[in-house]
């Protein structure tokens, strides 16, 4: 089984509710309209789902998570904001879909955290319709950058790629989505990159606060700890460097990502 390295704890939902398609999946917004099927696979607490389902609606929007932890709010969510959504759990590797049943398969910050992502996006593929896309986006942890320097930081960043690689998952992911979607025999695909920049005070307080939390309280802390990555004090140094890094008046971070639209093909074409 996959272990999701973040967990759902508050921290984490923190960060989550931020998304929404414009801020995560803009390389996406071109192929959105009235009336199409969307399904969003590991949509959280559905900030993006319900985006969606306001883009396209009267269409059908799904959002799918593994975990039933957060459906609750997204589904809350749907009801204040008036839009019609579907939220279900349900297994990346084997959609409860029939083959063709969406025009959009969409997966934000999903494949990073798969011990199989070619079998992900296969298992897309297949519920998505000929002539539509799966959308995918993730983070490549490693060309994430800052300033001030931070050895607290660096420390953080270490300590998360051998988190993330423990639980066989790849932190990297956003540098290898195009060879994912070329092994999965997906061949009609546009790459694309974008960034998410934490600049200003405001963005500064509410990222380095939700990273502060998380490096103590959530379940990459536990998971640090049980692996014997990191002592208990080690977590509480990193969360204080991400709290003088939000303090900092100059403070900056990018966090690059990589994306794919990928044109389903019919079955038996090139």
């Amino acid at each position: 089984m996959d272990t999701y390295t973040h967990g759902h704890a508050e921290p984490v939902l923190q960060s989550h509710r931020w998304r929404t398609v414009e801020n995560s999946a803009g390389y996406l917004l071109p192929q959105l309209r009235p009336g199409l099927d969307v399904l969003d696979v590991g949509c959280g607490p559905g900030t993006i789902t319900v985006d969606l389902a306001a883009r396209v609606a009267p269409g059908r929007v799904v959002g799918l998570d593994v975990a039933p932890a957060p459906l609750a709010e997204a589904r809350d969510l749907a009801a204040r904001a008036g839009v019609a959504v579907e939220f279900v759990t349900g297994d990346g590797y084997a959609l409860a879909f029939d083959d063709d049943s969406f025009d959009v398969v969409h997966a934000h910050q999903v494949l990073q955290h798969l011990t199989d992502p070619v079998a992900a996006l296969r298992e897309m593929a297949r519920v998505c319709r000929p002539g539509g896309v799966v959308a995918v986006r993730d983070v490549d942890y490693a060309a994430t950058t800052w300033f001030p320097a931070s050895p607290g930081l660096d420390r953080w960043l270490e300590l998360y790629e051998r988190v993330a690689r423990r639980n066989d998952a790849e932190p990297d992911a956003g540098r290898r989505l195009l060879s994912w979607a070329h092994v999965a025999g997906l061949p009609d695909v546009t790459a694309t990159t974008s960034a998410w920049c934490f600049a200003s005070p405001a963005e500064r307080e509410w990222w380095g606060t939700s990273w502060a939390g998380r490096a103590t309280a959530s379940a990459f802390a536990e998971q640090a700890v049980a692996y014997g990555l990191a002592t208990p004090a080690e977590l509480q140094e990193v969360a204080e460097a991400w709290l003088a890094w939000a303090a900092a008046d100059d403070g900056w971070l990018g966090m690059l990502h990589g994306e794919l639209l990928i044109r389903v093909q019919p079955s038996g074409s090139g």
